[in-house]
């Protein structure tokens, strides 16, 4: 019987976070549809229709996106290179080699 709750249980919460999910993803979707410069809102005085009105605060850029100046950077942050297999394996090798608890008497091949 306890089986059965925890498996409605989860049920549930799975239900609740796909539909948080697809909430969030639609109203992601009509958020980048709308214009940066306005703000939609609903008063009751205009029936339920929207009202744009224009925002008098400057957007500002998160901290980390500005340079030593304060101007916006349009340069990647992130710049990945591909590696083969045995290079990450041997990457991954040296970093478990130099560890603090590694041992070279206990290692051996698997």
């Amino acid at each position: 019987m306890l089986h059965l709750i925890y498996i409605l249980a989860f049920t549930i919460l799975a239900f609740l976070a796909v539909g948080n999910l697809i909430r969030n993803l639609v109203t992601l979707g009509m958020e980048s549809q709308r214009p940066q410069g306005t703000k939609g809102s609903f008063t009751p005085s205009s029936g339920g229709q929207p009202v744009v009105r224009q925002s008098r605060v400057r957007s500002v850029p998160h901290p980390e996106l500005l340079d030593d100046h304060g101007n916006v950077v349009d340069e990647p942050f992130l710049v990945m290179r591909s590696m083969t297999v045995e290079d990450a394996r041997e990457r991954l090798d040296a970093l478990y080699n130099a560890s603090p608890g590694h041992s070279d008497e206990a290692s051996g091949d698997v």
